[in-house]
């Protein structure tokens, strides 16, 4: 079982793990401009997760021993994703292997967190594990599930930046914020729509195309935790900013309005 008072980072830790974040990132700079371009996306990225989750836990008046895990947490969130890019020239867990999983065999093998106590490094590797899950184990310890839920939110509301910015943007970034090579078609499935209106989640699985993509993402309020995150997606307006890239049909505006309804509820 792990204990929150056993899990101590000191600001010497922090420091330490940020120049080995930076090292070992710095070590996929490559001169093809494509795995640069993916390089970067990604190390942006995590640096922006470390400021919502900061932000989010500040709100949530977290301990600034608390406050430090959260942020090594979002530090290494995505750090299987520089070297899954490089081995298979994808972001695509479904044509690649599964970017959590991959980061925290990397963090092992590196001996990343060997400075940490136990217990810390198994707190953060498990949130790590299940920060793109579609669901936390129900079993795990309360400190490990409220971690866990923080990373989820903070890496939720960064994507949420990411693709309302890239949804107007060029093709080459648009793909590249996306990720998922999905056909930029009109087609929206029923199913999804469906799941939606009964307030349930997404899975990849079920995607067939990019707006069915937009509409997982949108349904992503199902799945926030904390107060200060429903207000900044609320606030920055990233449902609405989402819904005007979809096309303009009745069942898509009640989906849109049933996801605002959920989240004014939240607030």
């Amino acid at each position: 079982m792990i204990s929150q008072n056993s899990c101590q980072i000191n600001e010497s830790d922090l420091k330490n793990l940020k120049d080995w974040f930076y090292r070992y990132v710095r070590s996929f700079y490559s001169s093809d401009s494509i795995i640069q371009q993916a390089i970067l996306l990604k190390e942006k990225h995590s640096l922006r997760v470390c400021n919502e989750i900061l932000n989010i836990g500040k709100k949530l008046d977290l301990s600034h021993n608390a406050l430090r895990l959260a942020e090594v947490m979002a530090l290494f969130h995505d750090i299987g994703r520089f070297q899954q890019f490089v081995r298979y020239q994808t972001f695509v867990d479904q044509k690649s292997e599964n970017h959590g999983e991959l980061g925290v065999r990397i963090l092992k093998q590196e001996k990343a967190l060997a400075a940490l106590d136990r217990d810390a490094r198994e707190l953060i590797l498990k949130a790590i594990s299940y920060h793109n899950r579609l669901t936390i184990p129900e079993n795990e310890s309360p400190i490990c599930t409220y971690f866990s839920r923080l990373l989820r939110d903070a890496d939720k509301l960064d994507i949420y930046y990411v693709v309302t910015t890239c949804y107007n943007s060029n093709g080459t970034e648009r793909k590249a914020a996306v990720e998922l090579d999905l056909p930029d078609t009109p087609e929206v499935s029923g199913e999804i729509l469906i799941s939606l209106i009964e307030e349930k989640m997404i899975s990849l699985h079920q995607l067939k195309s990019l707006n069915d993509f937009k509409l997982l993402q949108m349904a992503w309020v199902y799945d926030i935790n904390y107060l200060p995150t429903f207000r900044m997606i609320y606030e920055r307006n990233y449902l609405r900013k989402i819904r005007d890239t979809l096309p303009g049909t009745e069942e898509i505006e009640q989906v849109y309005c049933k996801l605002i309804s959920f989240l004014k509820a939240k607030l």
